[in-house]
């Protein structure tokens, strides 16, 4: 029999990280963590980084081993996941992936066509219309470019938005000649942790509450320097470079935080009910989740 990837997907704040170091625990196993934004070393407030004393419980794999100054792309963390899986499979029957940033984990599931590299002097371009112009400019330039590819993808977030940007590009001018995916040699398990609409929404609230509370405010003012760094383009840091631009005041910056965390979990619960329609569990329901493993 194959091994098994056991993947804790979730909306933000719904306690995938803790669900995943129980299940883990229970299994001897160790942790893949699928959260593009905690890739990243300089920024941990923002992006509720798992704490020192849960790292100490379970190891962790791809937990700050990022610069923010680094270019990491989907394929990039595919490659080195399969790797490090590969040689975790060697120990262990089950490992445990958690993450709630949708690309990243349809790379570790199921692949990613073998697409460009990004170009450079492109992104930058993009990164410097969406500044100057919002992102409808970049919504106008996709459907443009092909708006097949527009009607696929998620326009609400300008990040996708400039990357499909970059890989119809690269494919119109002849860059892209084949498209494949790597094997798996382990079988996948997802299941998706669920709160009822309102608990999450409230726990969001809370954490955000208790993000300001821990320092925010202070780390995205040592991010102002590299705001440009496609790391910080993301909730809770944007907002404040806004806040310190005098765009809002920091109770604004805080609501809209608030208001926009919302938004993006409505936008992953909508993304894993099309990914992983079968197995949704409750974060406290552990003894569900081992029982479907075994």
């Amino acid at each position: 029999m194959q091994p098994i990837l056991l993947c804790v997907l979730g909306a933000t704040a719904v306690g995938k990280t803790a669900a995943a170091i129980k299940l883990a625990s229970q299994l001897g196993t160790e942790i893949i963590s699928a959260d593009s934004r905690q890739f990243y070393k300089e920024i941990s407030i923002g992006t509720a980084k798992p704490g020192a004393d849960e790292l100490a419980m379970v190891k962790h794999h791809f937990i700050g081993h990022l610069s923010i100054h680094q270019t990491y792309t989907a394929g990039d963390f595919e490659r080195d996941a399969l790797l490090v899986l590969n040689h975790l499979f060697t120990q262990h029957r089950v490992v445990v992936a958690v993450g709630g940033s949708g690309l990243y984990v349809k790379a570790l599931l199921d692949g990613l066509d073998d697409l460009p590299m990004a170009d450079e002097g492109l992104r930058q371009r993009l990164h410097q219309l969406f500044e100057q112009e919002g992102i409808l400019a970049l919504q106008h330039e996709l459907q443009q470019l092909n708006p097949l590819v527009y009607d696929k993808t998620d326009i609400l977030n300008p990040q996708r938005i400039m990357r499909a940007i970059e890989i119809e590009t690269a494919t119109q001018q002849g860059f892209v000649s084949h498209k494949k995916k790597h094997e798996r040699n382990f079988t996948t398990i997802p299941v998706v942790l669920n709160l009822p609409r309102e608990i999450l929404y409230e726990r969001i609230d809370k954490r955000v509450d208790k993000m300001i509370a821990s320092g925010l405010q202070k780390e995205a003012e040592n991010m102002l320097p590299n705001r440009d760094a496609y790391a910080l383009k993301t909730v809770g840091y944007t907002e404040l470079f806004e806040h310190f631009d005098g765009k809002h005041d920091l109770q604004t910056a805080i609501h809209l935080i608030k208001q926009h965390s919302r938004n993006y979990a409505k936008r992953q619960l909508t993304w894993f009910r099309k990914q992983a329609p079968q197995h949704w569990f409750d974060p406290s329901d552990i003894a569900g989740i081992l029982s479907l493993i075994k």
